[in-house]
């Protein structure tokens, strides 16, 4: 093994992704610049493909309940009823610990929102909602990793973190970011942190001049995290049975159920490390192809510790929940009819999530159509009348305060429709 393969491995292991050779640069470290970082953005993917119209449900919508006889929620009050949400539009009860956020205009979702692409493989709806470039495969980098080279201020290696099994899609790219393990392993010692194999290595690197700066680099990033978790909660099980096709559209991404802890760890790190600005977190197990349930069920089983896990994250941000935008997005929705098997198959159109301080919530935004066989996406699922670059351009340009220079950077081909009232 060479020399830079070695290092590369090792910051693997140690849960970083740093750039060596060429784009080392991108790692350089800088002191905290605390106004440049102040505005946070947190991006959850549901990988799988979510089922929006259960998540926000049109309950007012008489074909809503025709389409799905045994998988509809109930109108609020009712047996299985969704939690009311503008008297048309219920949310999943399992959601309950959101309905404050609604309540207090600091959650909105974009409705029959998503990609334009017409693919229903998870594979490759998941590659252009993290590429930003709906249709073209051959995108070298993540979104979010070039959200980081257009964001002002001087990039540290932990302005983007991620918190996963591998380093996604979305960023990755020339820019550095930390990718940490889920569960409180992601936050533990590793290696190095032996006084003894730590001065080794320091040694070693010490006086290279073409690895050392990227080798000390990965360090530093890998230090700042563990003093950044020092003394924080442990994390939770991610156990859960999945068929193997769930398993293959999950990417690796692990079920909700330990994101409860994942996102409380995420809030200590944000808190502690005025560094980081973006975030990252996949969950997966959202393939419902049968028995999805209604108010109770499979599908209901995921959201229950999502939701959890999104208000535990809104609290224990504290005061830099004012600061903060959270997007959750899913590759694209399900089918408006229920199948044979007590489940939804691969859709279009989608409902995303927007959450935070300066969020215009309490509503439902897009371009919402109903569900009537006239209105179905080829007869079967919604159609997308919002694409998802439009409300992530809106958020980098009304939260971030990007300009149009730097938008066109982040979002190559974007559509021209106005931004979203919606921060």
């Amino acid at each position: 093994m060479q020399r830079r393969d070695f290092l590369n491995a090792l910051a693997a292991g140690a849960g970083l992704m740093i750039p060596l050779g060429r784009y080392a640069w991108a790692a350089t470290a800088a002191t905290p610049n605390t106004d440049a970082t102040s505005r946070k953005l947190i991006v959850i993917m549901l990988r799988g493909a979510v089922d929006g119209l259960n998540v926000v449900a049109p309950v007012a919508d008489a074909n809503y309940a025709r389409l799905r006889p045994t998988i509809a929620l109930g109108r609020p009050g009712e047996d299985n009823g969704a939690l009311n949400l503008d008297g048309y539009f219920g949310l999943h009860p399992a959601l309950a610990p959101l309905l404050p956020l609604w309540e207090q205009k600091k959650l909105a979702f974009i409705h029959a929102s998503g990609s334009p692409d017409i693919t229903r493989s998870h594979f490759d709806a998941q590659d252009y909602m993290e590429s930003a470039t709906p249709g073209v495969k051959s995108t070298a980098d993540g979104w979010m990793n070039r959200l980081v080279a257009t964001l002002p201020g001087t990039t540290t290696p932990t302005r983007a973190l991620s918190i996963g099994p591998t380093m996604p899609r979305i960023l990755s790219g020339h820019a550095a970011a930390v990718n940490l393990a889920n569960g409180a392993a992601g936050t533990k010692a590793n290696v190095l942190d032996r006084p003894a194999v730590g001065k080794a290595f320091d040694q070693l690197y010490a006086d290279n001049a073409r690895f050392g700066a990227a080798y000390q680099q990965g360090q530093d990033a890998h230090r700042e995290v563990m003093d950044a978790a020092a003394g924080k909660m442990a994390g939770g099980g991610m156990g859960g049975a999945m068929s193997a096709e769930m398993q293959a559209a999950n990417g690796g991404a692990p079920l909700p159920n330990g994101f409860p802890d994942d996102a409380a760890r995420l809030a200590a790190l944000m808190r502690n490390d005025p560094n980081i600005q973006l975030a990252f977190v996949a969950l997966g197990g959202w393939d419902t192809h049968a028995s999805q349930g209604s108010a109770r069920g499979q599908l209901a089983n995921r959201l229950q510790p999502l939701g959890q896990g999104l208000a535990v994250l809104a609290q224990r941000l504290g005061p830099l929940f004012e600061q903060t935008t959270i997007v959750v997005m899913s590759e694209f929705g399900r089918t408006a009819r229920e199948n044979g098997n007590g489940g939804t198959d691969h859709g279009h159109g989608n409902a995303m999530w927007v959450l935070g301080g300066g969020v215009k919530g309490g509503k439902v935004l897009g371009d919402w159509r109903g569900v009537g066989d006239a209105e179905l996406n080829e007869g079967r699922d919604l159609p997308v009348t919002t694409d998802f670059r439009t409300v992530l351009a809106t958020i980098a340009e009304r939260h971030l305060r990007l300009g149009d220079k730097q938008l066109v950077q982040v979002f190559p081909s974007l559509p021209r429709a106005g931004r979203l009232d919606l921060v």
